[in-house]
């Protein structure tokens, strides 16, 4: 692939398209798991524990993907690998529509997974490229790709309760599977709608000598705050909806609660794009892992309506910041040779939390505590991950070196008087 000029003639509108790899990697491939574990556990039969098993499931298939994706980005280029997972994600979503057996199902959240990883990294990737060539609007750009699993999630909430009426109203035997081939059609579409605007992203053609190490001591409080976030986000996310359908709410009432979310997830984006400029250590992942802490705590304590819309509304407006914290924590303070390596091992660790937190969720949910007590528990596992995040330092990379090392000749020398 060609490097591409300097200017991308419509930023906002490539970094949109680009988020659409966002949406079908956490969007419509995880969360929408989330509408469907109502009706799939009611059909077949499922426990908390096995039903959070299937997500972590999905987030072990993401871990092994994390720490594959490096090598796939250095054999293949990281256009060919965003839209290689892309296309395997939403196969892998399509298969659950024909299948109903566990163990058919785990595999498919393994699969959906590993290619997620493949997406989110790769995705990620270009959107620091693109945020390079457009300095100052660099935090909105990285922002607005991660907050495309908002629009993942508010098609969810549109796309699941659809299918599962249309299903019912054929007498279908296993209504959710429809809600699986929704969303596998929905993946496809958007990775056809983002294959081009990502493509003229292009490669960073880098310099020699560029290149830096990522050393993992450097990010230890980091990464360790990434996996707390990992763990405690993800039980809200699995089991909010079980829980709201447990304390009575509507299905109307329900919908309107995801759309709302995945909405706010859109306009996160803009609501902290400027603090991810601004801080260049561990300062936003610490704010935003306390504020995703009191919002995972609401649900637990209250059934009052107001309250939980308050709490979806500010869990959406947060948690998806928190993953575009890490990439501008890496983009801040490493050279563009070492970024696939920093976003690849915060999305290994991130993975990994991800799987411990399902299966924690779901066994407390199992015992006399309910589910409840499981997101109490969530709650304290993200105000543990801010406050580690606090002792994340910045290391000392300097900005002009990161644009210098994407420039070349004049552009070199254009892109280094802008900065002063």
């Amino acid at each position: 692939m060609n490097t591409p000029s300097a200017t991308i003639s419509h930023p906002l509108a490539t970094a949109l398209a680009l988020s659409l790899g966002a949406a079908v990697a956490l969007g419509l491939s995880r969360f929408s798991f989330g509408l469907l574990l109502p009706p799939m556990r009611d059909d077949l039969g499922w426990s908390y524990l096995l039903a959070g098993t299937m997500n972590t499931c999905n987030a072990l298939g993401y871990f092994l993907g994390a720490l594959a994706t490096p090598a796939l980005l250095r054999r293949l280029g990281v256009w060919r690998v965003l839209m290689a997972g892309s296309v395997l994600a939403s196969l892998f979503m399509l298969m659950s529509g024909f299948v109903s057996d566990t163990t058919a199902l785990f595999l498919q959240r393994v699969c959906a997974g590993v290619a997620s990883a493949f997406i989110f990294i790769a995705g990620g990737v270009l959107a620091a490229r693109l945020g390079s060539l457009q300095r100052e609007k660099a935090g909105f750009i990285i922002g607005l790709y991660y907050g495309g699993t908002g629009v993942g999630i508010a098609l969810s909430a549109l796309l699941v309760p659809a299918a599962l009426a249309s299903a019912r109203q054929h007498g279908a035997a296993h209504g959710w599977q429809w809600a699986w081939l929704a969303l596998g059609a929905a993946c496809l579409l958007a990775t056809a709608l983002m294959a081009r605007p990502a493509r003229s992203i292009g490669e960073a053609r880098l310099m020699q000598g560029q290149a830096q190490r990522f050393v993992v001591r450097d990010f230890a409080y980091g990464l360790a705050a990434y996996f707390m976030f990992g763990a405690g986000y993800i039980g809200y996310m699995t089991f909010v909806v079980a829980l709201l359908r447990q304390q009575g709410m509507s299905q109307q009432l329900i919908t309107v609660f995801y759309t709302l979310l995945g909405l706010a997830v859109m306009a996160s984006s803009r609501i902290w794009a400027r603090m991810l400029d601004r801080n260049k250590g561990g300062q936003s992942l610490a704010i935003l892992n306390a504020l995703l802490g009191a919002a995972t705590l609401i649900p637990a304590l209250t059934s009052a309506v107001p309250l939980i819309f308050l709490s979806g509304l500010v869990f959406g407006a947060v948690f998806l910041s928190v993953v575009a914290s890490t990439t501008a924590l890496v983009r801040h303070n490493l050279p563009p040779p070492s970024w696939p390596a920093g976003i690849s091992a915060f999305t290994a660790v991130f993975a990994f939390g991800q799987i411990a937190g399902p299966v924690l969720v779901g066994w407390i949910a199992d015992g006399p505590a309910g589910l409840e007590h499981g997101l109490l528990a969530s709650s304290m596992v993200l105000f543990v991950g801010a406050a580690l995040a606090m002792r994340q330092k910045a290391l000392a990379f300097s900005n002009v070196n990161l644009a210098a090392s994407l420039q070349s000749g004049d552009q070199k020398k254009h892109a280094l008087n802008s900065v002063k």
